[in-house]
């Protein structure tokens, strides 16, 4: 069972982590945007997100949102009834979560690469994408990967709060274990060490592939 639920963990994390940085890139973008419109969007999506609890925004989605769209369409006279997978609601939510600590971490690394470089890349007659691809990208991600790893270590953690959705995860699957044979103890223990192997993994691999991200670079 265990085994079983630590896939599923794996698998609601490695999505839900790369959602958030999707929506962390696009959320940097908008902080740093000249549009008004854009920059409010992203300021408010961060806000928001941060401000409310993870296990409310959950229950949110995997509860709140299919029982509202049901009562809007039963007020325009159609019957439908909506059942969300539990596993696309856990990544959604997040992914959706982390998108917005994902923001602030790219938001510091792009704000980190020296605005020199940038300029002198338009004046060696870049265009704005051949900037990007070539001088912001490969500086941002490397700026990116200690925020991005403690981000993902956080996030796998809280793959746990799905466990209330029903999700035979790591989690839930140690509840039902310690529930069907009345060994509390061991079935938690078990799962605890399970997650910091988890972390522990993580942080060896964040310093691998940091190690290979500042390879050739010449430290100040």
């Amino acid at each position: 069972m265990l085994w079983d639920g630590l896939q599923l963990t794996l698998a609601v994390g490695v999505c839900a982590l790369v959602l958030a940085m999707l929506m962390g890139l696009i959320g940097a973008w908008g902080k740093l945007s000249r549009n008004v419109v854009a920059r409010t969007a992203a300021n408010t999506y961060t806000t928001v997100i941060r401000g409310v609890p993870e296990l409310l925004l959950l229950l949110i989605v995997y509860y709140g949102t299919p029982t509202l769209i049901q009562d809007v369409a039963e007020g325009m006279g159609y019957d439908i009834i909506i059942d969300v997978n539990p596993f696309i609601a856990g990544v959604m939510t997040l992914g959706f979560i982390y998108g917005a600590f994902s923001t602030e971490v790219f938001r510091g690394a792009i704000l980190a690469v020296p605005k020199g470089q940038i300029e002198a890349a338009y004046a060696a007659g870049m265009s704005r994408i051949q900037m990007v691809r070539r001088i912001l990208l490969p500086q941002v991600w490397r700026f990116a990967l200690p925020g991005l790893g403690n981000v993902w270590m956080v996030l796998i953690k809280a793959t746990a709060l799905i466990s209330v959705i029903q999700l035979p995860e790591l989690m839930r699957n140690a509840y039902l274990g310690a529930g069907n044979t009345k060994l509390p103890f061991t079935f938690y223990f078990a799962a605890s060490l399970i997650y910091l192997g988890i972390t522990i993994a993580s942080m060896l691999g964040q310093q691998r592939i940091e190690a290979w991200a500042r390879r050739g670079v010449r430290e100040a």
